[in-house]
């Protein structure tokens, strides 16, 4: 039933984007079965391209995203095909639908998964061995980055909605991010079969031993291969990614020594290349088809000349650029914090919202996650106004709260959210993170929050509140314990 699914809707991508029938050229799907790793067979749509002769053609290799098919890039992939003359496969991933194995959490089978697909694609798909690009979304990008750091064959990379650290991305300042974590579970239960890895880390997890799967992470994460990568490396992640937050794809970026850009926009976890997966018109995937062109094709199309960094700001605007990510921040300005108490483990109304849900409001509808700041419980949370900003003016890199805190309680987590509010105190959350302290007394906390480029209107002004409960993650505050917040505290914000 899978399979005549999957043969339905690849036929009717390919009825809507084929070519006329006297035109040439054109692109031809079949659907294949490929030995992966050890042989595990591997369910591909293969697209190439026809009416340009028999090759070689430059080959590109989609591995599909957690709990997604291999019918996911076969828009694009016509599209590629036929625009370009590529020849693309698009295959499940080991462990999930119609593909043999388990899934071993981006493990070695699965990353050695996308040689043995290149391998067959230049063996039977017309590719050329000098061409090769991987790419995908979310579960298939962060596969092509490990992919690139072992198979030197890879010239290219577009890595979509992407982790680079697996253990800062679902277990940011030792916080659980429990919304993300069991969407991925549950996913991978439902459309896959989950390996010893897997299994043994959902056992950890739910037994709150979650410092345990900790291990897995290095071999799994694209950071701490970082300098074996030499291709040429394209990523495009969303400000708020619910499960692969932007601050581990800036500081992964930054360490690429060879050509790289970087696009950041507004929305959620792989809601901003969605669309262009399916082969419908998206800012993202014509940035990975010029990506390739250029360094597959050596097509002079510009994109080398550009500046590196491209970013949208996360409640509207026009693309910006920059020679890096450093370089979006213009200058710092610090607000100081003036001493407080709370009691901790109460809810109050900050939250930093819904995975997936609160992000794509963001990205599509402009709808961020609102705040009425009067009504936040002065007693629960810490609620810190900045000046009026009389004048426009943009959040543009990390802002960085500097806190003396004395917890009571041997674990407290705090999470920081920066708001910006209107004369009324209604407004919208800029950006946050979590952190969970161990051991009661007093320290100084340094606190990283998400990257963001975000446009302040004249009038308004940022807030800073921080409490101790939040649903998106598994804390650690318990009732009845407090927080003292030191008056040596501050607040860094960066400006563009």
């Amino acid at each position: 039933m899978r399979r005549s699914l999957s043969l339905l809707l690849a036929a009717l991508v390919a009825l809507v984007l084929a070519p006329p029938a006297q035109a040439a050229p054109g692109f031809a799907v079949a659907y294949e079965t490929i030995p992966g790793q050890g042989g595990t067979p591997l369910k591909a749509f293969v697209v190439t391209p026809t009416g340009r002769g028999s090759g070689p053609f430059p080959l590109l290799v989609l591995p599909s995203s957690w709990g997604v098919n291999n019918i996911e890039y076969v828009g694009a992939a016509a599209r590629l095909a036929y625009e370009s003359g590529y020849s693309v496969i698009s295959y499940t991933s080991r462990g999930f639908h119609d593909s043999a194995g388990e899934i071993d959490v981006a493990g070695p089978d699965t990353v050695a998964d996308v040689s043995r697909v290149i391998d067959w694609g230049i063996a039977r798909a017309g590719g050329d061995p000098a061409r090769i690009g991987v790419g995908g979304i979310s579960y298939g990008a962060g596969q092509s980055l490990l992919a690139a750091a072992a198979d030197p064959r890879i010239k290219a990379v577009t890595a979509l909605s992407t982790w680079t650290d697996l253990a800062r991305s679902l277990y940011p300042n030792e916080t659980v991010n429990a919304q993300a974590v069991e969407l991925l579970l549950a996913a991978g239960h439902l459309t896959g079969r989950p390996g010893p890895e897997l299994r043994a880390a959902e056992s950890a997890y739910r037994e709150g031993r979650f410092e345990d799967v900790l291990p897995i992470s290095p071999p799994r994460s694209p950071a701490s291969k970082v300098s074996s990568i030499r291709a040429a490396v394209m990523i495009g992640n969303a400000w708020n990614d619910g499960l692969f937050a932007p601050s581990q794809i800036t500081d992964f970026f930054g360490a690429l020594s060879g050509s790289k850009r970087l696009m950041l926009s507004p929305g959620d976890h792989a809601t901003a290349e969605l669309f262009g997966a399916a082969g419908l018109p998206n800012e993202i995937w014509t940035s990975v088809g010029r990506w390739f062109d250029h360094h597959l094709k050596g097509v002079d199309n510009g994109i080398d000349r550009e500046h590196p960094v491209q970013v949208k700001p996360n409640n509207g605007g026009g693309w910006r650029s920059f020679p890096s990510w450093a370089a979006a921040t213009a200058r710092t300005d610090t607000v100081p914090l003036t001493a407080d108490r709370i009691d901790a483990g109460r809810p109050t109304i900050a939250e930093s919202g819904t995975v997936l849900v609160s992000g794509a409001l963001q990205g599509f509808l402009k709808i961020p996650v609102g705040v009425a700041t009067p009504l936040i419980d002065p007693g629960a949370a810490a609620v810190w106004w900045g000046p009026v900003q009389w004048s426009a003016t943009t959040v543009s890199g990390t802002a960085r709260a500097h806190l003396t805190v004395t917890p009571s309680a041997a674990k407290t987590t705090l999470y920081a959210y920066l708001y910006e509010v209107n004369p009324l105190g209604l407004g919208a959350l800029v950006t946050h993170k979590p952190v969970t302290l161990t051991g009661a007394g007093t320290r100084t906390v340094g606190l990283d929050l998400e990257p963001v480029v975000w446009n302040v209107s004249a009038g308004n002004r940022l807030v800073l509140v921080v409490d101790t409960v939040d649903a998106r993650y598994g804390g650690s505050s318990t009732a009845g314990s407090s927080v003292v917040f030191g008056a040596d505290s501050w607040l860094a914000v960066p400006r563009g």
